[in-house]
């Protein structure tokens, strides 16, 4: 069976019979699940909320289940793309098969902490059992202050992990996740050594951090970690090339758009390595760096966001944006669990199930602590396309 991001920084079960409309499947990713189903027949849904509440925000569906969504709409008195992109999403999961089942009650936090806080406690104050969002790090803390006072639990889309817990459980792509993935498979093809050229900020000390914690359990070496302010990539290249014989791989956290100023800095100190880097590089300006052909990053297969993309540029006639992906899984797990989830679907027990569930980017499960487990490929830089050299798995070792 199948089944936040926080600002760009400057970062029960379910069985696998459902399908739905363009072939995404929702469903439980283990095989010996027991719960939920969201095929036909079984126990309805849950009870709606006490009457006398009402709606509060733009609704979409008409289900008996209430859910909150708190999404960056606006931002600076501006509309938000990125905002408007995930409510788009969350509307196409709903159409898509949540609208029985659920009341998605959508809310501007107005990209604040004060917004995300009001409009938790107002979605809470109307009978949401779940509250899905916000995106940035700082609102979802705000918010979360309301859903723990409520006793309902959040999915949430920040990149940081420092703002889960029990009960605040993040659905976005974690640096954590990408590091695993790229560190486990690089000592699987035989790189046991490593170097590390990080920036100076907060996803370059996060993934620094998680490699050197990763290599140690694997007993890989790391030789160097060189560390370096915006725009001076020069001295940590030097540092790398005094050391280049001694490694395997050379492993670089850095966004798309530094990638090039970091490739030239490696190119005139001669560096010629493995490079290895996280998801922030599946992008065309990284794809088409000459320096860059032959590197690897772990990432979400590709195939799974293209068919979503294609799906909602049918219905909106625009592109999404790349976390549109997490707002529409967000509202089609809080669908299928209402489907046949009892008085209580969202308990901690459906949320952290061990299967995980499958989405638009593949599979993923919660873990207990409110971070995530994500099955990622393996992606290599190959004439100037992402090239799939280890697929994502399509389910997870049971526990």
């Amino acid at each position: 069976m199948r089944f936040s991001a926080q600002k760009p920084e400057e970062g029960g079960s379910v069985t696998r019979r459902a399908l739905l409309g363009g072939g995404l499947a929702f469903a439980v990713a283990g095989c010996n699940s027991s719960g939920v189903d969201f095929g036909a027949g079984g126990p309805g849904v849950s009870a709606p909320p006490p009457s006398g509440a009402p709606l509060v925000g733009e609704t979409l569906g008409s289900g008996p289940v209430r859910v909150g969504m708190i999404l960056p709409l606006t931002q600076n008195g501006a509309p938000s793309p990125i905002g408007v992109s995930m409510r788009n999403a969350a509307q196409l999961a709903v159409d898509d098969f949540g609208g029985p089942y659920i009341t998605l009650m959508v809310q501007d936090d107005h990209s604040s902490s004060d917004g995300a806080a009001q409009a938790a406690q107002s979605e809470l104050g109307a009978g949401a059992q779940l509250i899905l969002g916000p995106v940035f790090a700082n609102d979802v803390r705000a918010a979360s202050a309301a859903a723990k006072s409520a006793g309902r639990p959040m999915i949430a889309f920040s990149t940081d992990a420092s703002v889960a817990a029990p009960g605040v459980y993040l659905l976005s792509f974690l640096i954590e996740t990408y590091v695993d993935r790229i560190v486990q498979y690089s000592v699987s093809s035989g790189k046991k050594s490593f170097a590390i050229m990080a920036p100076q900020n907060d996803y370059g000390n996060v993934a620094t951090d998680r490699f050197q914690q990763t290599a140690a359990g694997v007993n890989a070496q790391i030789v160097v970690t060189a560390r370096y302010s915006a725009g001076q990539m020069a001295t940590a290249a030097q540092q790398v090339a005094a050391v280049q014989g001694q490694v395997d791989a050379l492993f670089i956290p850095e966004q798309a758009d530094a990638m090039q100023a970091v490739a030239n800095a490696l190119s005139s100190n001669s560096v010629k390595t493995q490079l290895l880097g996280t998801g922030v590089w599946n992008d065309a300006r990284v794809l088409k760096i000459p320096q860059m052909q032959g590197a690897w990053f772990s990432a979400p297969d590709n195939s799974g966001f293209n068919a979503f993309a294609q799906r909602y540029k049918a219905k909106f006639n625009s592109e999404p944006a790349r976390l549109a992906t997490l707002s529409y899984d967000a509202a089609t797990l809080a669908a299928a669990l209402a489907r046949n989830g009892g008085p209580d679907p969202y308990n901690e027990r459906a949320l952290t199930n061990v299967s995980g569930f499958s989405g638009a980017d593949g599979v993923f499960r919660f873990r207990p602590d409110g971070t995530n487990e994500r099955g990622l490929a393996v992606i290599e830089i190959d004439g100037g396309a992402a090239k799939v050299i280890s697929p994502a798995p399509r389910s997870f070792v049971a526990g």
